[in-house]
């Protein structure tokens, strides 16, 4: 239940405020939120969500009401490096950026697998370090 939308031509620090506001939503609050807000990622942001529950729908059979938004990510696309010509015969980088946006669509009622990792006491790995370099230096 994905999709993903590559090299978007806004930068990527404009599109995440817009998927900050939808990220853990259902899917039809996000879609009414998006359709109020006067940014203009929020209509490919709108298409793309709807392609993800098209595909939720005709992949997985899933209905519209069930679906919330589990991830939404905004990452850096390409970067087209442009000149601007100045003064004195000088010239000044322009950095058009791009993102790529992908979301993944959960299914309310399913049961979500959660990892836990078992970190050690910070003190514990000092003491291991020291302890080998001890060895290490006596022999």
């Amino acid at each position: 239940m994905k999709a993903s939308l590559s090299n978007y031509r806004q930068a990527p620090r404009k599109v995440r405020l817009l998927a900050d506001l939808v990220r853990g939503k259902s899917v039809k609050s996000a879609l009414v939120e998006l359709s109020f807000v006067e940014k203009r990622a929020s209509f490919p942001m709108i298409q793309l969500i709807d392609s993800a529950v098209a595909n939720a729908q005709n992949n997985f059979n899933a209905s519209k009401d069930d679906l919330f938004i589990k991830e939404i990510r905004v990452d850096k696309g390409l970067v087209m490096k442009r000149f601007m010509p100045r003064a004195r015969g000088r010239a000044t980088p322009l950095r058009h950026r791009t993102s790529h946006i992908n979301v993944v669509l959960g299914v309310k009622g399913e049961n979500i697998e959660i990892k836990e990792t078992v970190k050690a006491p910070a003190k514990a790995i000092k003491k291991t370090k020291t302890v080998a370099k001890a060895k290490t230096l006596k022999k």
